[in-house]
């Protein structure tokens, strides 16, 4: 799992003890069943899924969260109405790994209302942001903005951000911010390449230079007018003269995670080691570290890691290797380091681990690895928590894994020093975490990333973990087999999914529907008569646990059936090609369906990725301005505007009637967004938005005046040429959607079903796969900024759901021969389904990454309908990888 590190947490992902390795403890381990803690009291609750690369969390103190995504999404999740909605967008640089990286709430958020966050800033200047907002009633005033820091970097090779925030006990704030230092190009060394014009691969310039803010942690105390003071005790005196005075630790490569300990004010961080061919105590110095800094100091890179073992002194000139520097007096003499060139001695880190198995801390276990530091848990801090953990985890650590995916505990001295570690909750899965935090009540929260990376994940989210005392309650689940329809309407109610976690407990089941009362774990019901209907599941242990579960059905009405053939690929658009459609509606009450209730529509969309939001309403029309209305909603234009009614100022369907017919409309309104003002619908002015781009301006402009436009209908049945896509890249979707709303029934208000088709470029990237075990190759100057998948082996595949192989022969594959060669396998439905084509890859050496690559054509035996398609690569006799995939291209 090599590539890990090499290609993707080089940019999210340095050592930490103030003891010498000779004062070390003895290292033993704990086994996972000798901690006298019933893991099954650990109930876990899914709160949030489907985030779209979460970075971190903020949690509130009413249990609202607030989520920052990696592409520039503020995500806010409700605790009391359980939902989650987008609060903002901001605009990010979002390349090799930059973006929207951190977040953290202030300790008085209940009075002050101020949250922070860590950005790449969007256009062309590198630099970032750490900024502070006001957070009110679920709402970010981004006018609010108060621009603490701004972080200059490049962005020309990847990686290395870091990002982190969090809050001391003390007030302090934390910031940790990564190398920033080209990681690709290293040949096998550490990067310190002082050769004229290689400034971007010195990691001396960035890191080991205490007048960078790279590869730190900076340490600041945040000011009510929105600026901060240096707090005493950091690394470098207040007036700059030695370096940075927010500097509190330097030498790091990516410190991706950081905790500060409640009572001793220790730091603790991960930091992702490099991929090196250089030989060390234990396998290669490529370690991962866990440190530990009980005061500021200097932790070692690009000098040192692990255990403050020393790289060799390479020359990238004469390609050879000369002594490394001294631990305790290390000086930093490259020409691109602009501070102090004597460092203050390295720290060793508190625990460290490569790929190979650690035999210090063999509970971590090897391959690739992506190490993180949690919080440190002290009991006497939740006198009264309902969830607090079980006393056997006072005063210890928490450390966890995105690649390995496990939680550990680590035990601690009095004085700090490492006694134990031992698996935590080993039993929960969590895919890729990303942070961890413990709420105010002792409940447990864990952000996952999901899957893929740069991707939208199902298995991502936020999982929320309680432990309980005594006897637990029941969980219970309901579940109806339909929802809405006609009377009579059958059912089966199912609590099947329910549970207790006390063994031997016997479950009891009774179901509430209005005044009737029905007991059983399963069983059938007909509502006989129309209405809605609240149907409440409660289930009781014998020594008086209980939980519930509500869930709605409405009997009277059901829903339309609508359909949408075609003889056409329903997939893929190509040049020259056509669409034949034919639109179908049913409806059972009523009977006749009512033309002006059907609306279709066709659109051609220049984007395509995020069509699932945009057609989850199953609104037909207005398309080409859905990305514009999700730019609109991410402003603060919706505390103001609503679409039907008035509220400070009037409804969009009112500025658009107002303003449809008059000549150069769209630019007198995109000029009104920019500039603001007032008393054209009353006293209560409109702020300005100077910082909007005016073609946003005049994009949502466009999108406000189109509500006041009814859009044609086209016929039930027809063929359209498909030709808007022309010229226009690959990256838009015809759209061809229907949607029928009934009448209602019977009291039950009308139900709107639709169907579409969306036809996307055949054109289709390897690394956008939904699932897979391979690895991605991110994009960058080293790689012909081509991102590809590798870390192909016999037995990996990768899947792509829901697509149409109608009158498709052929996937035409861009191959680099990159190993032993093999074959690709098309497999319909499972890795082990019907075999529709394979092809041979030949073995083969790469020269030039960036151009070694030809199309190779896997014949399609003749299929039809939409299937999910597994890609299986084979070759039993490899034991490496057997090549690289770039793209496929569907060919009819």
């Amino acid at each position: 799992m090599n590539y890990i590190k090499s290609f993707f947490w080089l940019a999210f992902m340095g050592a930490a003890s103030a003891v010498t390795p000779s004062e070390r403890p003895v290292i033993r381990q704990v086994a996972a069943d000798s901690t006298g803690v019933d893991s099954s009291r650990f109930t876990y609750t899914t709160l949030v899924s489907g985030l779209d690369e979460p970075m971190g969390m903020a949690i509130l103190p009413d249990y609202d969260i607030v989520v920052a995504e990696r592409k520039g999404a503020v995500r806010y999740y409700d605790n009391e109405s359980k939902e989650l909605k987008t609060i903002a967008q901001f605009n990010v640089f979002s390349g090799i790994e930059d973006g929207l990286l951190g977040v953290a709430a202030d300790p008085g958020f209940k009075e002050n209302n101020w949250i922070y966050f860590y950005y790449g800033v969007g256009g062309t200047e590198n630099i970032s942001h750490l900024s502070r907002f006001e957070l009110k009633d679920g709402q970010l005033i981004q006018s609010s903005e108060k621009v603490m820091l701004k972080v200059p970097t490049q962005r020309t090779y990847c990686c290395h951000s870091a990002g982190y925030l969090t809050f001391g006990s003390d007030g302090l704030l934390y910031l940790s911010i990564g190398d920033n230092t080209n990681a690709e190009e290293i040949e096998g060394h550490n990067p310190t390449d002082e050769r004229p014009g290689r400034h971007l691969s010195d990691d001396q310039g960035t890191t080991a230079n205490s007048n960078d803010y790279r590869g730190k942690i900076l340490r600041i105390r945040p000011e009510a007018d929105g600026g901060y003071s240096i707090p005493d005790g950091n690394l470098f005196p207040k007036d700059g003269s030695l370096g940075k005075p927010e500097i509190f630790a330097m030498g790091l490569r990516n410190p991706f995670r950081v905790s500060v300990d409640p009572k001793t004010q220790y730091v603790y961080w991960g930091d992702v080691g490099p991929d090196t061919e250089i030989k060390a105590s234990e396998g290669k110095l490529s370690y991962d570290e866990i440190n530990q800094a009980r005061k500021p100091g200097f932790f070692g890179y690009p000098y040192f890691l692990g255990d403050n073992e020393v790289f060799p002194k390479y020359d990238f000139e004469t390609k050879k290797e000369g002594p490394g520097k001294d631990p305790l007096k290390p000086i930093n003499n490259s020409p691109n380091n602009t501070g102090v060139k004597e460092l203050p001695p390295a720290q060793p880190a508190f625990i460290w681990y490569g790929k190979v198995p650690s035999k210090k801390w063999p509970l971590v276990g090897k391959g690739g690895a992506s190490a993180m530091a949690g919080p440190v848990y002290y009991s006497d801090l939740y006198p009264n928590a309902p969830y607090k953990l079980p006393e056997y985890y006072n005063g210890k650590l928490f450390i966890y894994e995105w690649i390995r995916k496990w939680i550990i505990a680590v035990t601690m001295d009095a004085n700090g020093n490492y006694v134990s570690m031992e698996p935590f909750l080993p039993q929960l899965k969590v895919v890729a975490p990303m942070d961890m935090q413990i709420a105010k009540d002792g409940a447990v929260y864990l952000l996952a990333y999901g899957t893929n990376w740069f991707a939208r994940n199902t298995d991502s989210g936020i999982i929320r973990v309680e432990y309980s005392e005594g006897n637990r309650n029941p969980v219970a689940a309901a579940k109806v087999s339909k929802t809405v329809g006609a009377a009579p309407l059958a059912v089966t109610l199912s609590a099947k999914g329910s549970k207790d976690y006390d063994p031997g407990d016997k479950l009891r089941y009774e179901w509430k529907i209005g005044e009737k009362k029905l007991n059983g774990e399963e069983l059938k019901y007909t509502f006989t008569k129309p209405g809605i209907y609240n149907v409440v599941l409660t289930v009781t242990d014998q020594n008086g646990g209980k939980g519930s579960a509500t869930t709605q059905v409405k009997v009277g009405n059901t829903p339309p059936a609508v359909t949408i053939s075609s003889q056409s690929n329903k997939s893929f658009y190509w040049d020259n090609s056509s669409l034949d459609y034919q639109v179908k509606v049913q409806d059972k009450e009523d009977k006749v369906i009512d033309p002006k209730k059907l609306k279709v529509s066709f659109n051609y969309l220049a984007f395509g990725k995020d069509l699932a939001s945009v057609l989850s309403s199953g609104e037909p029309g207005n398309l080409q301005y859905a990305n514009t209305e999700k730019l609109y909603a991410f402003l603060d234009c919706k505390a103001c505007h609503t679409l039907e009614t008035k509220s400070i100022g009037p409804a969009l369907k009112e500025i658009s009637k107002r303003y449809t017919e008059k000549a150069g409309a769209q630019e007198t309104l995109a000029d009104k967004i920019i500039k603001g003002g007032s008393g054209s619908w009353g006293s209560y002015p409109m702020p300005p938005h100077a910082d909007l781009p005016k073609k946003d301006a005049q994009e949502i402009a466009g999108y406000i005046l189109s509500l006041g436009k009814q859009e044609e209908n086209i016929p039930l049945t027809g063929k359209i040429a498909l030709t808007d896509h022309v010229g226009k890249g690959t990256e838009g979707a015809y759209v061809l959607q229907a949607a029928y709303t009934d009448k209602g029934a019977n009291g039950i208000a009308p139900i709107k079903s639709s169907s579409n088709i969306i036809l996307r470029n055949p054109l289709i990237q390897m690394e956008d796969y939904e699932e897979g075990n391979v690895g991605v190759v991110i994009a960058t100057l080293n790689t012909g900024y081509i991102s590809h998948i590798a870390n192909i082996t016999d037995g990996k595949y990768t899947r792509f759901n829901h697509i149409d192989l109608t009158r498709i022969r052929g996937i035409k594959f861009q191959v680099q021969e990159a190993g032993a060669g093999g074959t690709i396998e098309l497999r319909l439905d499972s890795k082990d389904g019907p075999l529709a084509g394979s092809l041979e890859v030949k073995a083969g050496k790469v020269q030039n990454p960036k151009t070694d690559w030809k199309e190779m054509t896997l014949a399609v035996q003749p299929t039809s309908g939409f299937h999910d398609l597994y890609f299986v690569y084979k070759n039993p006799t490899a034991k490496g990888a057997l090549f690289h995939l770039d793209w496929m291209y569907f060919e009819k």
